[in-house]
């Protein structure tokens, strides 16, 4: 219950810092900080814009935002040519080394039960959600942000929500497209 209230005050708080941080970059000019800062500004706005979203889909059913059509996996090939092209196995190997490499970790999404392949699942389409509103509201933040020159800002920006976000979508996807291939087999 704790977590209910905890999870959703910290996401206010995350935001809140954000905003902070948008205004205070809006406040100034992009002379008066270094590339060293535009590093370290970057790195804490997407970490709080991804822990916006992030810690509250851990008390809640966030991914039902979207709609259950959002989760379809239309265009298989695509998603394959995609993961292949941008090396997302390379991202899933880091991953796995330096986060899900544990068993206790690992059986968080996946128990190896047929109940844990829907809460596997459910936890890829928590994950993706989390990731796509980071994902989106850095996006914006960064063309508001850009407007401004803040042109190192932003390409540090992009390249942190390019891995920190936008291979997670993929890689949540993969691991649908890859359970739905085996319950065809298996159904």
């Amino acid at each position: 219950m704790i977590k209910k209230i905890l999870f959703p005050a910290l996401s206010v708080f995350l935001l809140y810092r954000s905003i902070d941080l948008v205004n205070v970059l809006m406040a100034s000019a992009p002379s008066d900080f270094n590339v060293g800062d535009f590093m370290l500004i970057s790195f804490l706005l997407c970490l709080f814009i991804t822990g916006i979203f992030a810690i509250t889909g851990f008390a809640y059913p966030t991914h039902k935002i979207l709609t259950s059509k959002y989760y379809e996996l239309k265009n298989p090939d695509q998603l394959i040519r995609t993961y292949r092209f941008l090396n997302v196995d390379i991202f899933k190997k880091g991953l796995m080394a330096v986060f899900w490499g544990t068993k206790k970790n690992r059986k968080k999404y996946f128990d190896g039960t047929r109940d844990g392949i829907e809460n596997f699942i459910y936890q890829s389409k928590q994950s993706e959600f989390g990731h796509l509103g980071a994902f989106v509201l850095i996006l914006i933040s960064s063309f508001v942000l850009l407007a401004q020159g803040y042109f190192i800002l932003v390409a540090s920006m992009t390249f942190i929500n390019i891995i920190g976000n936008l291979y997670p979508i993929i890689l949540q996807r993969y691991h649908r497209l890859r359970i739905e291939k085996l319950s065809k087999y298996f159904a």
